[in-house]
């Protein structure tokens, strides 16, 4: 489900242009500097970059799964060392970009922006955002962003996380 979300034309691979369409829908839905949202863009490039997407071949489905964990091995192995999440470098663009007031926490309307960039219903986002709230302050955190950004990406695919993940919608 992960991969066909990034696989624009279900052609079974995906590329750097589709996965560029999800920023690019950030930007006309947000309030975002120029700069923050080109941040975000160059983190989605790494991200998938380390991913395994190749700048012009791209990664085909059947590769996808092998890639993830070769990534996962990576990020604990950045993890262990000390050195920055390239997980926690995309939830922290992403974080920067829907902070609409600026405030420095992620309020569940400003969460909706997210929801309505990734073609997924709104009402999604009060079923992520009670997730993510794990202190229950009504405000994600950058912290409770970048867990749930990190289960996502590092745990295997469980369909009691689908309304979370909004894979239901």
């Amino acid at each position: 489900k992960r991969f066909d979300t990034f696989d624009l034309d279900t052609d079974g691979k995906m590329n750097m242009d589709e996965i560029m369409y999800w920023p690019d829908r950030m930007r006309q839905l947000v309030n975002a500097t120029d700069e923050q949202v080109e941040k975000m863009r160059e983190a989605v490039r790494i991200f998938f970059l380390n991913k395994g997407v190749h700048p012009v071949n791209g990664l085909t489905r059947e590769n996808w799964v092998e890639s993830n964990r070769v990534f996962a091995e990576a990020e604990r192995d950045r993890e262990r060392r000390g050195e920055p999440s390239l997980i926690a470098m995309l939830s922290n663009a992403y974080y920067d970009v829907l902070d609409d007031d600026g405030d420095g926490t992620v309020d569940v309307d400003e969460l909706k922006t997210m929801m309505k960039a990734f073609d997924v219903p709104q009402e999604a986002a009060y079923t992520f955002f009670e997730k993510a709230d794990t202190d229950k302050s009504g405000k994600l955190e950058r912290q409770e962003l970048v867990h749930l950004f990190r289960k996502f990406w590092m745990e295997p695919y469980d369909p009691q996380w689908d309304g979370v993940y909004a894979y239901k919608y």
